[in-house]
C-alpha cells in the first residue's frame, strides 16, 4: 500500500530532529552511560528511524507511533540520543492529534496505564526513590504528550463544531430572510392589486364607454367616474409608496381599511357599476356591540369584498351584486354573489391574480375559501365568492 505524501512541515521537523541528533552524536552527547551495545554508530539507527517516523507523523500517525515506540525502546540499549527522545514525544502527540477518534481516546489512557505500571514494577524491583523518578520521566515522555494532544484535539473539534454551527445558523438566517422577503413581496402585491385594481377597472370600463358612445351626458358621467376613481387610486398609491419609503419607523402607520368602511365601498361600487346595469347591496347581519375582530381579519374581509366587487364590475352581467356578512362565535363569513353570464358592453381585462390573492389572504389566517358559479333554486347561476375567516387571529398550520 502506497503511503500518502508527507507534509512539508513534517519533513522540516524530521530534518531538524535528525540534524540535531547528528550534532549531539558527533560531540559525544549521550543520554545514558550504561549501554548494552558499545558501538557509537548504533545510536544513529533509532535516531534515523525516529526521524523517518516524524516525516509521516501526520499522514500515517498510527504507523509512526508503533515504529517510534520500537525505536525508542531500542535506543535504551545504545548510548541514547536526546533528539530521539524528543522526537518520540512529538510522535505520541501527533498520533493523538491526527489519528482516528478511537486512537485519540485510547492513547492517553494506554500511556497513563503504562506509566503507572512501570513505576509500580520498578518500585517493587528497586525499592528506592529512583523508581519514582523513572516513572515521572516515563510519564513525561509518553503520557504528558498524549494528554497535550488530547487537549489540543478537543479544542480543535470544539472550534470546528462552533464554526459548523455558525455556518448552519447563517444558512438558516439567509433562508428565513429569503422567505420573509418573498412573503413581504407577496403581501405588497396583494395590497397593490386590491387597492388599485378596483379604481383602474372602473376607469377602463367608463373610458371605453365614453369612447364608444357619442352621447354628451353619458360621456360627462363617465368622465366624472373616471376622475373620481383616478383621484382615489392616486391617493391609495401615494399611501402605499409612503409606507414603503418610511424606513425610520417614526411616522405613525396608516390606518388599515376596516369593515366599518364597507358601506362607502359598496356605494362607490354601485356608482361605478351603474352604467353596466349593476346595483350593489350590503347585507350585514352581524350583531351590534359584539366582540371586535382582529385587525388582520377585518383587513382580509375588506379586501375580499373589494376584489369581489372589482371582479363583478369587470365580468358580471346586469343585475344585483349582494355583499353578505355574518358572524358567529367562531368565524366571520363573507359572501359576495353577482350575476353570472355573458354581459353586453365594454369589459375590463382580468389577470387572474385577484382570486389567487384572496385565497392567499384566507390561507394565511387559517380560514376556508371558495369561488365559482352556483346554481340558484330557479335554475339561474350566480358567481359566488365565499370566505370563512376565524373570529380569533391564529397561526395557520404549516
Amino acid at each position: 500500500m502506497r503511503l500518502p505524501r508527507p507534509h512539508r512541515h513534517d519533513l522540516l521537523i524530521a530534518f531538524i530532529g535528525l540534524a540535531g541528533g547528528l550534532i549531539m552524536w558527533s560531540f559525544g552527547l549521550y543520554v545514558t552511560g550504561d549501554r548494552v551495545v558499545e558501538q557509537r554508530w548504533a545510536t544513529l539507527i533509532p535516531l534515523a528511524v525516529m526521524a523517518a517516523m516524524e516525516a509521516v507523523r501526520r499522514t500515517a500517525p498510527r504507523t509512526a507511533l508503533i515504529v517510534g515506540t520500537v525505536a525508542i525502546a531500542a535506543d535504551q540499549f545504545t548510548h541514547g540520543n536526546l533528539a530521539t527522545v524528543l522526537m518520540f514525544t512529538d510522535v505520541v502527540y501527533a498520533a493523538v492529534v491526527y489519528g482516528t477518534p478511537a486512537s485519540a481516546r485510547r492513547i492517553p489512557y494506554t500511556t497513563g496505564l503504562i506509566t503507572v505500571a512501570i513505576t509500580v514494577v520498578l518500585l517493587i524491583w528497586w525499592q528506592n526513590a529512583v523508581a519514582l523518578l523513572v516513572g515521572v520521566l516515563s510519564g513525561m515522555l509518553s503520557f504528558l504528550p498524549a494528554l497535550t494532544g488530547a487537549i489540543v484535539r478537543n479544542h480543535r473539534e470544539a472550534a470546528d463544531s462552533a464554526r459548523l454551527r455558525a455556518e448552519q445558523t447563517a444558512l438558516l438566517a439567509e433562508m428565513d430572510r429569503a422567505q420573509a422577503v418573498g412573503a413581504e413581496r407577496a403581501r405588497m402585491a396583494r395590497e397593490l392589486h386590491d387597492m388599485v385594481a378596483n379604481h383602474l377597472s372602473a376607469i377602463a370600463i367608463h373610458s371605453t364607454a365614453a369612447l364608444s358612445l357619442d352621447e354628451p351626458a353619458t360621456t360627462r358621467q363617465a368622465l366624472t367616474v373616471i376622475r373620481e376613481n383616478s383621484v382615489a387610486g392616486l391617493a391609495e398609491m401615494r399611501r402605499l409608496i409612503g409606507l414603503l419609503r418610511d424606513s425610520g419607523g417614526d411616522a405613525e402607520p396608516a390606518a388599515a381599511p376596516r369593515l366599518s368602511g364597507l358601506a362607502a365601498l359598496v356605494a362607490q361600487a354601485g356608482t361605478n357599476g351603474a352604467s353596466s346595469g349593476l346595483t350593489v347591496t350590503l347585507d350585514d347581519t352581524r350583531a351590534d356591540g359584539g366582540e371586535p375582530l382582529p385587525a388582520p381579519v377585518e383587513l382580509a374581509a375588506y379586501r375580499i369584498v373589494q376584489e369581489s366587487l372589482t371582479n363583478a364590475l369587470k365580468h358580471a352581467s346586469a343585475g344585483t351584486v349582494t355583499v353578505f356578512l355574518g358572524r358567529d362565535e367562531r368565524a366571520l363569513t363573507v359572501r359576495v354573489t353577482s350575476p353570472y353570464g355573458e354581459r353586453p358592453g365594454p369589459r375590463a381585462p382580468g389577470s387572474g391574480a385577484g382570486l389567487v390573492g384572496m385565497r392567499e389572504r384566507v390561507a394565511l389566517l387559517g380560514g376556508a375559501f371558495e369561488a365559482g358559479p352556483v346554481a340558484d333554486g330557479d335554475g339561474t347561476k350566480t358567481w359566488q365568492v365565499r370566505a370563512v375567516l376565524p373570529a380569533e387571529e391564529r397561526t395557520p398550520e404549516a
